[in-house]
């Protein structure tokens, strides 16, 4: 693919307005071909409209992945594929910190407006992002106007990045804030055809030298142990913890370390809160299986969320049935189709839906309730936690997790939900490993990873 060494300046230049380690939206045109110009060299996290997240490079051959202007491309290690929901779920939860974009017009006041596919998205975007970025090339393009129509336009640009200077707004009146060395306002005014003030803080810089952000993300999400992994969760801290009720599909390792940590009431977010090892099945004889219990027994529990946090026998309690009747914990009960939504919600920055399933109950007590189609509903909230310590299967240094049987119960609509995923997995696999379309959690929404030592048991 040739890219003009005008067009390579511009999107390096852009590069250096990315907050560390984020993830960046790229539209249609000029912000699609960034990652071909930054070769990796970069911390940022891509999204492509296309449904990419990672890096890729462009093909001359025909293969099965298409970027946002519909070219070919081979995808390169550590990315993978997300479907037009899980897309809509991380531009909703607010996980997009910057939008490039290439806009059709753009005014004196720092408006603008785009046409074209990224125009169907552009709405949630630019309302869940911190930046908005417009690229445009000076080369003759008139896409500069005095005043759009306010009905046309979108919020303002944080920044204009051009091949040879940078716009920003200041007082509601678009500036130049950078120019490059050798470049006048009348290069500017000749090129875009209107005349835009230079910034008495204006900055000047060699094109030749516009660089890329050298800070090293990725590798920091790999913990050496469990214990470094939880070492910061605070005292009443709230965890989504996974699990469904057998002994299968719990970070039983991340469990241990929590309790060797010791962090103190505790709101957890599970489905139980912690009935494996009364039910026992798949439990070798004479062992008990390591769960939510040993936090609630180390006294580190002062809150549950769950669905099922009793014994189904009367006459061998939970550890938290326990502490419940005895007034040492609180319990808020969620059924289990209520807390599956309540999780996706909150990863998908939806504050609030309405579900029939609990209407005229106890579960209904104090909540807002609403008529849909001659049936009651009851109001739900979505879940977010300061952290989750889930079980994966393998991941990459990258952050991407598959998982294997009970380990993808709650796991992956709990990962988007926490401020601080972290995963525990069997191994991490090299970096091209993982196949990107059978990838579950994509690294976006993963901060760090352990590996279960292998000596290690999830008995007792």
């Amino acid at each position: 693919m040739e890219i003009s060494k005008s067009n390579q300046n511009l999107l390096k230049k852009c590069s250096e307005y990315f907050n560390q380690g984020k993830v960046i939206s790229l539209g249609t045109g000029l912000p699609s071909l960034l990652p071909f110009v930054l070769n990796g060299s970069h911390d940022s996290i891509f999204l492509s409209s296309s449904g990419l997240v990672g890096d890729w490079r462009a093909s001359t051959a025909t293969t099965k992945y298409i970027d946002s202007n519909g070219q070919y491309v081979t995808l390169m290690p550590g990315s993978s594929i997300v479907g037009i929901g899980e897309k809509a779920s991380i531009i909703s939860g607010g996980y997009v910190d910057t939008i490039l974009i290439q806009p059709t017009e753009v005014d004196l006041q720092g408006n603008w407006d785009i046409d074209g596919p990224d125009t169907s998205e552009i709405d949630s975007l630019v309302t869940n992002c911190s930046q908005v970025i417009g690229l445009v090339p000076l080369n003759g393009l008139q896409k500069f106007t005095y005043q759009l129509d306010p009905s046309r336009g979108f919020e303002r640009l944080s920044k204009i990045i051009t091949e040879r200077c940078v716009f920003g707004v200041d007082g509601g009146k678009l500036v130049v804030e950078e120019l490059a060395n050798g470049t006048t306002s009348d290069d500017i005014m000749n090129a875009i055809g209107i005349n835009v003030p230079i910034s008495p803080n204006c900055q000047y810089y060699d094109v030749d030298k516009v660089g890329t952000s050298s800070a090293d993300m990725i590798g920091s999400k790999v913990c050496k142990d469990g214990a470094s992994a939880v070492v910061d969760i605070q005292d009443g801290a709230v965890v989504m913890i996974d699990g469904f009720a057998g002994p299968g599909g719990m970070a039983h390792y991340l469990l241990v370390s929590l309790r060797n940590q010791g962090a103190k009431n505790l709101t957890i977010i599970s489905n139980t809160a912690g009935i494996a090892r009364v039910v026992n099945f798949g439990t070798p004889p004479g062992k008990l299986v390591i769960d939510h219990s040993i936090l609630i027994d180390n006294g580190q529990v002062g809150k549950a969320i769950a669905s099922y946090p009793v014994s189904p026998s009367a006459s061998n309690p939970s550890s938290f049935e326990l502490a419940y009747r005895a007034g040492e914990v609180d319990l808020e009960l969620v059924p289990q189709g209520t807390l599956a939504e309540r999780l996706r919600a909150g990863g998908s920055g939806v504050k609030y839906f309405y579900t029939p399933t609990g209407a005229g109950t106890l579960i209904a007590e104090g909540k807002d309730s609403k008529s849909f189609e001659g049936k009651n509903h009851i109001r739900e909230s979505g879940l977010v936690a300061d952290y989750c310590i889930i079980r994966g299967y393998k991941a990459d240094r990258f952050g991407n997790v598959v998982y294997k049987g009970t380990s993808r119960n709650f796991n992956a609509v709990m990962a988007p939900a926490a401020r601080i995923s972290i995963v525990e997995v069997d191994e991490i696999v090299e970096d091209d490993a993982l196949d990107p379309e059978l990838i579950v959690t994509p690294g976006l929404f993963v901060d760090r990873i352990v590996v279960r030592p292998a000596e290690f048991s999830p008995y007792e």
